[in-house]
């Protein structure tokens, strides 16, 4: 990692020698970052990052710099390997475990190197004085950075974070400069130690681990770009739904869970208007419109990947949050699993016999059990397939019948153990070849793989699994059902992932 700096040789050992603490030097270090290289680019940038991190003493204005300048000139790299961590379709596990590394640990890294400066003994008030506000605002984005990445691993997020966050904004508002807006740079545009802090706030009260990374990037754009619509106030309300204490290290929690006395470190928060003005849009999307132009996404998305994301911020960042539909019911026993579409043909299709010879099953702990579900725990964490949306063939040990479910929730508790929950689609599922009705008799008819799912269906309707991308509103399909031909008529797609397409149908018996 200090592989950038290793030439640098004895100036460390001057006094104010760090070339970083020099304005000439420092500007000729980030020339020289190499423009075409990611990578490269970032792995520099955490060496000089380190260095800081390793000097005895050095002025905090100078120490304020250097890690702003190093943070600008990431920001081109960060921007590009977060794209293809998020665009990317099909990353494998060590191309996706490097992608989260190397970004994770240079927002671990440039949060230290700010607190290092606001923490330097005897420099405050006067010689940080004229940087707290941008000390502050950068330190509590930078552990934002932190957070977010956290989530893209469904990871646990320190609680300590919080308190950290907390701090940076106690010290701004001590110099009058909690909301004072400062610039991030070209590419993050203005903010203040308070908006910080409120976007993390939301983000954490958006429950976002029922979401895809790409999802959960959306949605934190999104709170963005609504974030003066939330509200936040010192005094707890009568509709305050989340409270927090910024010197505790411990997340934002429901009223639900009152603190012990009012403390002037405590902050309250309810969604105010911005639950209406986000309601407004994703009606305006079901209805056929299109996004709202001056909410930055970063990109071009189709409506079908925003729909997910708004609906589930109006749920979990509404007046009154989402509460359990089902009781839970704790358990203790073991579960037969199996991912993803192939697999679970194989196991409905009911020509291999109940448990199919050769394929890997893995046994999870369920730990609770309601009508929509399960909770269950991993004591090792499988491959690439975990994911939330995952299809998951399940029978629970002692039983012969198999479930068909998908991952709607994803949490490691650490880096070998998870917990997942899981709702069940189906309890009568059945593995069938769709063939498309031809226009004609002499046309080709090719078999589509796919799973009836047989109960919780509205009359004349049933739910049917295929291959991802692959449902079209415009076709019609024959199928063998228990020795009859039926016939099935596109109505509406219900969910569609990088691995399947859920839809309904209507089904009638072939004449």
């Amino acid at each position: 990692m200090l592989g950038g700096v290793g030439r640098l040789g004895d100036l460390f050992g001057q006094k104010e020698g760090h070339p970083l603490l020099q304005p000439r030097q420092l500007q000729q270090v980030i020339d020289e970052l190499p423009r075409d290289n990611a990578f490269k680019a970032l792995d520099e940038i955490a060496g000089w990052l380190e260095s800081l991190l390793a000097l005895p003493d050095c002025p905090a204005d100078r120490l304020h710099e250097a890690a702003c300048r190093l943070e600008d000139a990431a920001g081109p790299h960060l921007k590009r390997l977060s794209r293809e961590y998020l665009h990317t379709i099909r990353l494998s596990r060590s191309e996706e475990k490097r992608l989260w590394t190397i970004n994770y640990g240079f927002w671990t890294l440039l949060a230290q190197v700010y607190e290092r400066v606001l923490l330097i003994p005897g420099e405050r008030p006067e010689a940080l004085k004229g940087l707290l506000g941008s000390l502050c605002t950068r330190l509590i984005c930078a552990l934002r950075g932190v957070v977010k990445w956290e989530q893209f691993h469904y990871g646990p997020t320190p609680a300590d974070i919080w308190r950290r966050m907390g701090n940076a904004l106690l010290v701004a508002e001590q110099a009058g400069q909690a909301s004072r807006l400062v610039s991030l740079g070209a590419l993050a545009g203005n903010s203040s130690p308070t908006q910080e802090l409120h976007k993390a706030i939301v983000f954490h009260a958006a429950s976002l681990d029922s979401l895809l990374p790409l999802e959960i990037e959306l949605a934190e754009r999104i709170i963005g770009h609504y974030l003066g619509l939330f509200s936040f106030s010192s005094q707890a309300v009568h509709d305050s739904v989340y409270w927090v204490d910024l010197t505790l290290a411990q997340p934002p929690l429901r009223m639900a869970q009152m603190p012990n006395g009012a403390q002037p470190t405590q902050r309250f928060f309810k969604p105010g208007a911005a639950h209406a003005a986000m309601q407004a849009v994703l009606e305006n999307l079901e209805r056929g419109g299109d996004i709202p132009a001056d909410i930055g996404l970063g990109a071009q998305y189709p409506v079908r990947t925003l729909l997910p994301v708004l609906r589930h911020l109006c749920a979990y960042l509404a007046p009154v949050p989402p509460q359990r539909r089902h009781d839970r019911h704790r358990v203790k026993h073991r579960m037969s699993v199996l991912s993803g579409l192939v697999n679970t043909f194989v196991v409905f299709s009911r020509e291999f016999g109940g448990r199919p010879a050769g394929l890997q099953i893995e046994s999870w702990v369920v730990e609770n059990v309601s009508r929509g579900g399960f909770g269950a725990q991993l004591s090792s964490i499988p491959g690439e397939w975990l994911k939330v949306g995952a299809l998951l063939a399940m029978q629970p040990d002692g039983g012969e019948n198999w479930l068909l479910g998908c991952i709607r929730r994803y949490h490691r508790d650490s880096d070998n153990e998870a917990r997942v929950g899981i709702q069940t689609l189906a309890r009568d599922v059945l593995a069938v070849e769709l063939h498309l009705q031809a226009a004609s008799s002499y046309a080709a008819v090719a078999g589509t793989p796919a799973l009836l799912l047989r109960d919780g269906n509205a009359p004349g309707e049933i739910r049917v699994v295929l291959p991802a991308s692959s449902f079209d509103l415009r076709e019609r399909f024959d199928c063998q059902v228990d020795g009859c031909r039926h016939q099935l008529e596109a109505l509406a797609l219900l969910e569609h992932t990088a691995d399947y397409d859920l839809a309904r149908y209507r089904i009638s018996v072939a004449v």
